[in-house]
């Protein structure tokens, strides 16, 4: 199974479509996954076109997305389970908070958003993902989201822009 992982698009603001080199990196994708802060629903109409989409709503996001989509949910993929959430406050508190956000949770994966930075890390054998953004690189030094190739394992791979 293919899936990208997005997050942080904040539309329009940022941009008033998606970036062309992310729209033909997500071509053939299962499953779309956007971590929160698309600002605007026509975000996530434009992502149903291309792939299923699973979110969760962030800081940034409308009161309509807000109101339609959980702060955060949990997902079964193939052999995997994977929490989605956006995160709030500092940078540097991310994963504290998305582990936090999960606990008790068993996991395999938990995917966050915020800071706009993209990393992978493991922490007592839990994938820590945050795609980036594809839009904004407040934070970042490139435009980024993440490919997920979900089989027997969970393969990342940060897909820059």
């Amino acid at each position: 199974m293919k899936v990208a992982v997005l997050s942080d698009t904040h539309m329009p603001a940022n941009s008033h479509s998606l970036p062309r080199g992310l729209v033909d990196n997500l071509k053939g994708v299962n499953l779309i996954l956007h971590a929160g802060d698309f600002t605007e629903e026509f975000v996530i109409d434009e992502l149903e076109r291309i792939a299923p989409v699973e979110c969760v709503a962030g800081n940034m996001d409308s009161h309509a997305i807000k109101k339609k989509y959980p702060e955060k949910k949990i997902l079964s993929l193939g052999d995997f389970k994977i929490g989605l959430v956006h995160g709030s406050g500092a940078p540097d508190n991310l994963i504290k908070y998305a582990k936090e956000a999960f606990q008790g949770e068993p996991l395999d994966c938990i995917i966050y958003g915020h800071s706009h930075i993209p990393s992978i890390e493991y922490i007592d054998s839990v994938m820590y993902l945050c795609p980036g953004s594809p839009t904004d690189r407040i934070f970042a030094p490139y435009n980024s989201f993440v490919m997920l190739e979900i089989s027997a394992q969970i393969i990342p791979q940060i897909i820059r822009l």
